[in-house]
């Protein structure tokens, strides 16, 4: 049998993270023979992940890709079970590569990839969510992560021109749009989009206030609708104020004032908002 150095068992185990013990005996298991040794290594580690896999995964974090024309872009959230492996450079690594390939093939496989990576760091490794946009007619896909790649967004804006597209008027509207959506955490891109359920709810809410109390019949029509325009300024994000401009215009005006100034007609088609560990609205 063939002397299984440890040279072969230091380079096995930095190819595949696993303990040198179990290097050495995968080795030795196939007579020095480092593609098999890695199969072995997988083949145990993936044993290992079904053990770990019932465990909860709940921080991890964001990542984006975008195609360099900018017409397709994909958001992913992967989850781990600590903070301190989510800043391991192969769960980021995994992350980003997951984001390449949905964008390539939106039904892309990676459990293969995702097991070993269990077996490597020791947690359980899961990825959640994502969402894939590709644009239509005149337009662009833009990303932003969060420092910390605890919050990433996702948008699609379009326009009514090609030659838009390419202004770069345009583009800092797209990426300060992204910049916007991760400060304010709007719900919808408009008050169409509110639900009526949702709206009835918040007008409920708004007619039981203490607010109310002692307030003229007349007056009170006027105070709950309000505090329904506050509600929209808070969801909607056409209507919050602009963060860039300290909420002195709403996100509406600054692109009214952009689209006039290229001649255009812009508008936000679709955006997503992931928070690690967050649970998805139903």
């Amino acid at each position: 049998m063939a002397e299984i150095s440890a040279a072969a068992v230091a380079k096995l185990r930095e190819m595949t993270n696993a303990g040198m013990m179990d290097c050495k005996k995968a080795l030795t298991e196939a007579k020095g023979d480092m593609g098999r040794a890695v199969d072995i290594l997988r083949r145990k580690g993936a044993a290992t992940a079904v053990l770990k896999g019932g465990r909860q995964a709940r921080e991890g974090l964001i990542a984006q890709h975008i195609a360099p024309d900018g017409c397709l872009g994909v958001l992913v959230e992967v989850n781990c079970q600590t903070d301190f492996a989510a800043r391991n450079e192969m769960f980021r690594s995994f992350a980003e590569e997951v984001a390449r390939r949905l964008a390539a093939d939106p039904g892309a496989a990676f459990e293969a990839e995702r097991v070993a990576l269990v077996a490597k760091i020791g947690e359980n490794v899961q990825v959640p969510r994502h969402v894939r946009m590709e644009v239509t007619g005149n337009g662009m896909v833009a990303a932003y992560i969060h420092t910390g790649a605890k919050v990433g967004v996702l948008v699609e804006v379009g326009a009514g021109k090609e030659s838009t597209v390419g202004q770069d008027q345009f583009k800092q509207l797209v990426k300060d749009i992204t910049l916007q959506i991760a400060a304010g955490n709007p719900s919808a891109i408009s008050r169409d989009q509110v639900p009526p359920a949702v709206i009835a709810k918040e007008r409920e809410i708004a007619a039981q206030s203490d607010r109310l109390k002692g307030k003229p019949p007349q007056a009170i029509g006027k105070i709950i609708e309000g505090m329904l325009e506050k509600f929209y300024q808070t969801c909607c994000l056409v209507d919050q104020g602009f963060v860039k401009r300290n909420s002195e215009i709403s996100v509406k005006e600054h692109i009214a004032s952009v689209a006039s100034q290229l001649g255009d007609e812009i508008t936000i088609r679709r955006f997503a908002r992931f928070q690690v560990g967050e649970v998805p609205a139903a």
